[in-house]
């Protein structure tokens, strides 16, 4: 199974799930590593009254044995209140780094 797919199954497993996605973002970075940079997209209501730190935070905890086989993931994380007043995701920079 590839690692992206490990990160879906996972994020799956621990949240109620409203709107879910991750890219592999691979391509804009130096090292060209096919799975090292991810970017995840998860709204949830498990997310409510809870700080941008924490939710963080509580991503880190589900995917912890996952992580040390990535080198990046750009969390985006919403209420389902928050994504119906949010414009869509950020777009992400090439990263320099390695180079």
């Amino acid at each position: 199974m590839v690692l992206q797919s490990k990160i879906e199954k996972k994020v799956a497993e621990c949240f109620s799930v409203i709107n879910f996605s991750i890219e592999n973002e691979s391509y804009l970075h130096s090292r060209g590593e096919p799975e090292s940079h991810f970017k995840l997209l998860l709204v949830s209501n498990d997310f409510e009254g809870v700080s941008k730190v924490k939710r963080h935070q509580s991503i880190y905890k589900a995917l912890s044995e996952l992580i040390p086989q990535f080198h990046a993931l750009a969390l985006h994380l919403y209420t389902e209140k928050e994504w119906l007043e949010k414009s869509g995701v950020p777009v992400s920079t090439v990263c320099e780094g390695g180079r």
